[in-house]
């Protein structure tokens, strides 16, 4: 009887381990932020923190595991720091590791970076004064070897950078790094802005590939930048004009050694666009001329009520998810060859205009979560960024990422003293939990 209750136990102990392992690897959170103002207040934010498992299993029933009241810490810490308190919460991001998270403010400027485990606030910065006197974190993105964010500061039109030393938690600015994108020449000779070229070089969405090689860089007037982040100032490698690139790009994603991009509308002077685009992850030097490598149109509708906003890319990258933030639907893309495959409807009986923005994927890319935004837009407008149902969208991928299924929403909420619903969801983002 000793050695069976001995070998049971070791069975026990083996079966638990084995059970154990496999959530080990392969848990993740979502993190989606809600832009809106924290409630009764002009500054502040939420993030909801949702387990990826419970919400695979649950769908429209899971509930976040945490959610961070950006008014509270956050706004004390800026506050402190800077003089001002942050506004409107727009993208976010981890680093290589998934141990911190960076979340770039578009109204205030500021940029947070937090301990992603305790959800606890380490440091904010703000971004300079740019055109116009004005500063935007639009976005962000992290190098992969964790030792800078590069910041989009849109209205600015400045991209910049900030060091990063997660281990000894120590973030530090470097104005040296500053790129000025309304006011820098690029290498061809030619003006970085100009009417016939770049009209508008608020940067949008910077990226970085998984070779750890330059940063791309979407400008709101159409054409991008692809810029070396290393250099100090950081130095123009590739320069592209409007007549190739389209505007308001916010949605690069890679697949199969390149970069796929978009361009949208949802802005006065290009109200409906869907363009989808690639190019090189490599191959970019100052010795090149203008708009080389050369870029590969994939896709083009300027139909009304059409918007392309957010990508995704199916497992081993077979296939690449561009998202119709006006239409509601997903157009796919072949990986390899780039043709387009399919169509996606992304309504179902949980939303009939959920109206998605940004998509995040689980680490085997066979789930796709989508932000969805509310009935009070807080950025992308006029027209293309008014949803009714703010959340989360959660999509089944299939047939390796050709076609999907729309299997629940999430809802977030955060209605005023006047009764009206503010939530509005944008920036999400998945971290592996080690």
């Amino acid at each position: 009887m000793k050695w069976r209750a001995v070998i049971a136990a070791l069975l026990m102990t083996l079966t638990l381990g084995a059970a154990g392992a496999v959530p080990g690897r392969d848990a993740y959170e979502i993190w989606l932020v809600d832009q809106s103002d924290s409630n009764g207040l002009t500054h502040g934010g939420y993030v909801h923190v949702y387990d990826g498992g419970e919400v695979t299993r649950r769908l429209s029933a899971a509930r976040p595991a945490a959610v961070i009241d950006l008014a509270g810490a956050t706004s004390s810490l800026c506050l402190a720091t800077t003089g001002r308190n942050p506004v409107r919460p727009h993208m976010i991001v981890f680093n290589g590791t998934g141990t911190h998270a960076a979340l770039a403010f578009v109204a205030s400027g500021h940029v947070v970076i937090f301990d992603a485990a305790s959800r606890r606030p380490l440091a904010c910065v703000e971004t300079e004064t740019g055109a116009g006197g004005a500063r935007q974190a639009h976005a962000l993105w992290p190098t992969g070897d964790d030792r800078y964010l590069v910041i989009a500061n849109q209205n600015g039109k400045k991209l910049e950078r900030v060091r990063t030393d997660y281990a000894s938690g120590t973030f530090t600015q470097e104005p040296a790094a500053t790129l000025d994108l309304a006011g820098c020449t690029t290498p061809s000779g030619a003006p970085c802005q100009a009417p016939e070229l770049r009209p508008d070089n608020a940067p949008i969405c910077p990226f970085i590939a998984s070779d750890n090689g330059p940063v791309f860089v979407s400008l709101r007037g159409g054409g991008m930048f692809v810029v070396d982040w290393r250099a100090t100032p950081m130095a123009i490698l590739g320069e592209y004009d409007a007549a190739h690139v389209p505007a308001n790009g916010c949605g690069f994603i890679e697949a199969k050694g390149a970069v796929f991009g978009d361009g949208g509308g949802g802005t006065p002077a290009n109200l409906d666009q869907f363009s989808v685009f690639r190019v090189p992850r490599g191959g970019y030097s100052a010795a090149n001329p203008p708009n080389t490598p050369a870029v590969e149109r994939l896709f083009d509708d300027d139909a009304p009520e059409r918007d392309a906003h957010g990508t995704a890319a199916g497992p081993r990258e077979r296939y690449v998810w561009v998202g119709d933030r006006d239409g509601n639907v997903v157009e796919v893309f072949d990986g390899r060859t780039g043709a387009r495959v399919n169509t996606v409807p992304l309504t179902s009986p949980y939303s009939a205009d959920p109206t998605v923005d940004l998509f995040a994927s689980s680490p085997d890319h066979g789930w796709v979560f989508a932000s969805t935004r509310g009935p009070t837009p807080l950025s992308g407008d006029p027209h293309s960024s008014h949803g009714t149902d703010p959340g989360m969208l959660i999509v089944r991928m299939t047939d390796d990422g050709r076609s999907g299924e729309v299997r629940g929403l999430i809802p977030i909420t955060n209605v005023d003293a006047a009764g009206a619903e503010r939530a509005d969801a944008h920036g999400i983002r998945v971290r592996p939990v080690h």
